[in-house]
């Protein structure tokens, strides 16, 4: 896992999942706008949070793979997405533990 800064989480998007760097780069500039607005380092500790989730799950190319078949399942409506939301929430909170964010 990269450190949870804004230049580390850059560098590993650009490695593992290159097309979501314009993304990011929107997320960062709302963030660090929202941030200035509002007087609080929040949506900074958002934007953080966010892509250190993404980069954790992303990293794994079965558990992404995994995890966006899930979401696919919910998107669809098709089906009860009830298991499927359970394994979204199982995959979101060991990717938040691998981040150092539990």
């Amino acid at each position: 896992m990269p450190e949870l800064t804004p230049d580390a989480l850059r560098a590993a998007v650009a490695r593992i999942a290159p097309s979501r760097i314009p993304a990011l780069t929107q997320h960062l500039f709302e963030a660090t706008t929202n941030a200035q607005q509002t007087q609080s380092l929040a949506p900074l500790r958002a934007f953080i949070h966010s892509w250190a989730v993404f980069v954790a799950i992303e990293r794994h190319p079965a558990q992404a793979a995994r995890l966006h078949a899930l979401e696919h399942i919910v998107d669809a409506g098709e089906e009860d997405p009830a298991e499927a939301i359970t394994e979204i929430r199982r995959i979101r909170e060991s990717a938040e533990a691998e981040a150092g964010l539990r």
